[in-house]
């Protein structure tokens, strides 16, 4: 009988890696984040098994000529000045500005301190994401007086996002063995979690597959809230620490460039609870017209459409039986994230206290997908995988006594636990109920007690949300 690591190598071939060769490979302590390490891995050293001493290394070697250090920037600088033409790893976002009397196109490589280089505007032509969320790639430099730093090419890191051949290899594989996929290509190890934990834990992938799929997950420190929002995509902007205004999120009204919630395609605001946050009344007062209508504006200077989806993160404190403390859970956030008004916005809660801390064994330890090739084909389904979309429209009912924006919710999250499980084929209902159904309510069932306990406009609506299904379905959770 094929083992889950034969089948995956089998069915994935060039897509699929050793996990366990990441952890030896020193390459995180280069602060970059695990789709570009795998890259590198995989560009250095392919191969499969545990890393070697000698590949070890030679990745090693590799990362110290082609990826600065926080602190080595001053030195290429100055490599340039010297006139040395200079190749590395780092990641490159454009940033255009139109002045009244001159427009300016600026490459920013913040790995090494430069804000203001220079580039072709055929390599932007190529490679179009330069302009929006930025992009990893091998660049190399020149300095030329009067001019600057210039790029003189750009080769990114590429992964081929087929989603029929997705569909193809979906269709390999059991129910269980998907999510163990799934579960091994987020790097974490499936048989360190029940089943139950593991849907939990693969709702983290929903804002990625799902439009305006809008979450906030409460939990105790190290779980992993963040660990896949770092390591996933370039699309996935994870927010830790310092101020956030209402010019990052939304719109620079000095120049009029769109803020982060206009450039990425999932948006995370890490331990929320210790963030600073500049004019908040402004921010939740634009988050909540954004998670409403997708519309982005301030003042009325400039507009944005967007379908970025927002998460936010916070720690909670348990009790000795692992349970919330407070009530509402909410009370450690912000006071202004509290209002009901907001959090009705929220499309789902991830109960991050019934997930276990990680542990050593807690990682994959076997095969799984490249985080790049997975990242790229997790942002393709949100765009090109509507069928879900339409289906969860015609299936979801909560009866008449259910609140609009609950359906709206669960429809939404149900909708991406298909693009996940089932991108393959139309569930059966039971499938559908079981596997998507169920477990999208489970989230909206968090938000919603949180607003029947504290909003009383809802006690007209039922507290507990429960789907009205069809005799062909018999509820297994």
């Amino acid at each position: 009988m094929e083992t889950l690591e034969a089948k995956i190598d089998r069915v994935f071939t060039n897509a699929a890696i050793d996990k366990r060769r990441l952890a030896a490979s020193g390459l995180k302590n280069r602060g970059v984040p695990g789709y570009v390490a795998e890259w590198v891995l995989e560009t250095v050293v392919p191969g499969q098994g545990e890393l070697s001493p000698t590949e070890a290394n030679k990745v090693q070697d590799w990362a110290a000529r082609a990826i600065p250090k926080a602190d080595e920037g001053n030195a290429i600088r100055n490599r340039l000045l010297a006139g040395e033409r200079v190749k590395i790893l780092t990641r490159v976002q454009i940033d255009v500005t139109l002045g009244q009397t001159k427009a300016v196109r600026n490459a920013r490589l913040a790995m090494i301190g430069i804000f203001d280089g220079r580039i072709a505007e055929d390599i932007i032509k190529q490679h179009p994401q330069l302009l929006k969320h930025g992009m990893w790639g091998v660049v190399e430099l020149v300095y030329l007086a009067g001019q600057g730093v210039v790029i003189t090419s750009f080769r990114p890191m590429q992964a081929d996002a087929n989603l029929e051949d997705w569909y193809a290899a979906r269709a390999e594989f059991n129910i269980d063995e998907w999510r163990a996929v799934l579960l091994r290509s987020m790097g974490y190890n499936p048989d360190f979690y029940t089943p139950d934990q593991q849907m939990l834990v693969i709702a983290r992938l929903l804002p990625l597959v799902q439009k305006h799929a809008h979450l906030i997950e409460l939990a105790p420190r190290g779980t992993g809230k963040s660990y896949v929002y770092e390591n996933i995509s370039p699309q996935v902007r994870l927010i830790s620490g310092g101020n956030v205004s209402p010019a990052v999120l939304f719109v620079n009204n000095t120049n009029g460039q769109g803020g982060l919630l206009t450039r990425y395609a999932v948006v995370v605001l890490d331990e929320v609870q210790t963030l600073k946050f500049e004019s908040p009344a402004e921010i939740v007062g634009g988050l909540k017209g954004y998670m409403a209508n997708g519309r982005i504006t301030r003042g009325g200077l400039h507009e944005f459409a967007s379908d970025c989806s927002f998460v936010m993160l916070a720690n909670i404190t348990l009790d000795s039986q692992s349970n919330p403390i407070n009530d509402p859970i909410t009370k450690e956030l912000p006071e202004f994230l509290q209002e009901t008004a907001f959090m009705e916005r929220i499309k789902g809660l991830i109960p991050g206290w019934h997930i276990p801390k990680l542990e050593q064994n807690s990682f994959a330890l076997g095969f799984g997908l490249k985080a790049d090739y997975f990242g790229d084909i997790l942002i393709a389904l949100r765009d090109y995988h509507s069928a879900s979309d339409t289906y969860c429209a015609r299936n979801v009912d909560l009866g008449e006594r259910a609140y609009h924006r609950n359906k709206e919710a669960i429809s939404t999250l149900a909708s991406g636990y298909m693009k996940l499980l089932f991108p393959h084929t139309e569930p059966t209902q039971a499938e559908f109920y079981t596997h998507c159904l169920a477990p999208a309510i489970r989230l909206r069932q968090g938000v919603w007690k949180l607003l029947y306990d504290q909003g009383g406009e809802y006690k007209k609506f039922d507290r507990t949300i429960v789907p009205v299904l069809s005799e062909a379905v018999n509820p297994t959770v």
